[in-house]
């Protein structure tokens, strides 16, 4: 009876330890945060299409002196864009480009674009880096509210007594005057800003001072088939430049001008003299508003007269519409 008793003292005793076994131990903190993953770059943006030179077919009895008034272009300029070592030498059919090569070519890209460009792009799967920003020192300056602190010595009591009245007075004597403030300085009178230097008559697009290049009486207006108006006149009566501008033909290459001058006022304008009986200014020479540059004749014409026109961009436009009142 008594070993019972004792067997089950022990299952209990036994139960009871391992019902106070202790519980296990788990992490429950914050789970480590996923590896940041790059970006993968963006594709550059497309270039915008190169768009085709402007162009033109040589056809039967064109010249190359034509072509290039045909659309207010320096016929030399004409030449070299095209390879043409002798002007008097071009093909029915040939197609000729209008503009020099390469300007045609898209504008560059803004400087901001092409620093984004020139920053190296994170690799996919590797890790992000952030470079450092580069600072510049910064100077150490009082917060603005923080009061400025004079410092003085402080009083000194003493027994009133004449030696130390005459002490004290000394040391007010041997003080050194504060400093006179200098004298302001006198009120300069505003300077006047240097007059702008005289602007030279057609250095403008559309900026170009006409006159008439001869004196005499307008016997053919302008008609889109003439491209331009004659005025009558004498044999050897003085041909002027209309405008300043840059002599780009001097010749009679061009059949039915006879002899003629062309004048290049700016990237737009030119000017166009023809049927003279003498040429007085040569091919790239500069020539001034009013400057003689040709006699009146008949060359190519059948009387005395001076066809002149004036064109826009190429575009034939009517002289009495830019020319000054007569």
């Amino acid at each position: 009876m008594k070993n019972r008793i004792a067997l089950v003292m022990l299952a209990l005793l036994a139960a009871a330890c391992a019902a106070n076994r202790p519980a296990p131990v788990v992490d429950r903190g914050a789970a480590p945060p996923a590896p940041a993953v790059a970006e993968a770059p963006k594709p550059p943006p497309e270039a915008p299409p190169v768009k085709p030179l402007p162009t033109h077919t040589v056809k039967r009895g064109e010249t190359l002196v034509g072509i290039a008034l045909q659309y207010g272009l320096d016929y030399r300029e004409l030449a070299a864009w095209n390879n043409v070592t002798n002007p008097n030498m071009i093909a029915v059919g040939q197609v000729l480009v209008l503009a020099a090569p390469g300007s045609n070519q898209p504008a560059a890209a803004p400087p901001d674009a092409q620093a984004a460009a020139a920053q190296p792009q994170p690799v996919p799967g590797s890790p992000v880096t952030t470079p450092l920003a580069t600072t510049t020192p910064i100077e150490a300056r009082p917060l603005a509210n923080t009061p400025t602190v004079k410092v003085e010595p402080r009083a000194q009591k003493v027994p009133f007594s004449e030696r130390a009245l005459a002490q004290l007075g000394g040391e007010a004597a041997s003080a050194p005057a504060p400093a006179a403030a200098p004298p302001a300085p006198a009120a300069q009178p505003p300077s006047r800003a240097a007059p702008e230097p005289e602007k030279a008559a057609g250095t403008d697009r559309e900026d170009v001072d006409w006159m008439w290049p001869v004196k005499g009486k307008v016997i053919a207006p302008f008609t889109e088939t003439t491209k331009g108006m004659d005025i009558g006149g004498r044999k050897g009566t003085p041909v002027v430049a209309a405008a300043s501008g840059r002599v780009v033909y001097a010749g009679e290459g061009l059949r039915g001008y006879g002899k003629l001058v062309i004048i290049k006022h700016n990237e737009t304008w030119l000017s166009a003299y023809a049927h003279n009986d003498k040429l007085l200014v040569k091919e790239q020479e500069d020539v001034r508003k009013g400057q003689k540059i040709a006699e009146m004749g008949s060359t190519h014409a059948d009387e005395v007269k001076l066809h002149f026109e004036v064109r826009r961009q190429g575009k034939p436009v009517d002289p009495a519409k830019v020319l000054p009142a007569m």
